[in-house]
């Protein structure tokens, strides 16, 4: 099968690009400004298995127009996709009475509308080939989180674009499904978690020593909603997440 992956230059992201890659797979991800990083991940995904096809393409997710135009130059070079993962987001964190437009504004457009963006042009080539996933990365913070009401409601409204789409082209053998990670150590994770939420992670989190998961453990599961075996699962948010689903 052949990948779309956005955000594809670090984080979850870059991991499941590997991982696609040693599954089988060939893919075609986005990222957004670390050209150079983007490149290392492709040439290190296309070394680690013989003939593997990667390619990497700069969008933009909040523009619709680079959103179209970069699914058209992925037509081209690999002639269709089957499975489609919209992962890039970011966070702006801030109190509710303190924050501002932008910083509402910047979350939403990327996280939510972004991801709108990419299914919207995706979906035609996804009908045509009569089978598609579509598998949207959302999070724990999704039921709402101190600091984060931008974050939390763009991910909450990422689960009702994903039960919309899977009602409305599952008779098109598409599947669109969430999941949910919770605590992964990534770039995201150490630069923008706050100290507090981290430690009730750790705490309460009902796995031994309280640690936190491992990219395989998450993207693992992002393979097998893509396969031929998850067509019965539609509409879905998948908690990847130990059973801790809510944070303070």
């Amino acid at each position: 099968m052949i990948f779309f992956i956005t955000g594809g230059s670090r984080g979850i992201g870059a991991a499941l690009v590997q991982h696609a890659v040693d599954a089988g797979h060939d893919v075609a991800f986005t990222y957004v400004k670390n050209e150079q990083k983007a490149h290392e991940v492709a040439k290190k995904a296309t070394d680690s298995r013989e003939g593997a096809k990667v390619r990497c393409y700069q969008m933009d997710v909040t523009d619709s127009k680079n959103v179209d135009n970069a699914l058209e130059r992925v037509v081209d070079d690999f002639e269709t996709f089957d499975v489609v993962v919209n992962n890039a987001g970011i966070t702006r964190d801030g109190l509710v009475m303190s924050m501002s437009d932008d910083e509402w504004n910047d979350v939403i457009a990327p996280n939510l509308t972004g991801a709108f963006y990419v299914i919207r042009a995706a979906l035609p080539t996804l009908i045509a080939n009569k089978y598609g996933r579509i598998i949207n990365l959302s999070s724990v913070v999704a039921s709402g989180a101190t600091g984060q009401a931008n974050y939390a409601a763009s991910k909450a409204g990422l689960h009702g674009l994903t039960r919309s789409v899977a009602k409305e082209y599952g008779r098109k053998r598409l599947t669109a499904n969430s999941v949910v990670p919770g605590f992964f150590d990534t770039d995201m994770t150490r630069d923008h978690l706050p100290d507090e939420i981290r430690a009730f992670w750790k705490k309460y989190a009902p796995v031994r020593k309280g640690r936190v998961g491992e990219l395989f453990e998450l993207t693992g599961v992002i393979l097998f909603l893509a396969s031929p075996a998850a067509a019965f699962i539609n509409g879905q948010e998948i908690n990847v997440t130990t059973g801790l689903d809510w944070t303070p």
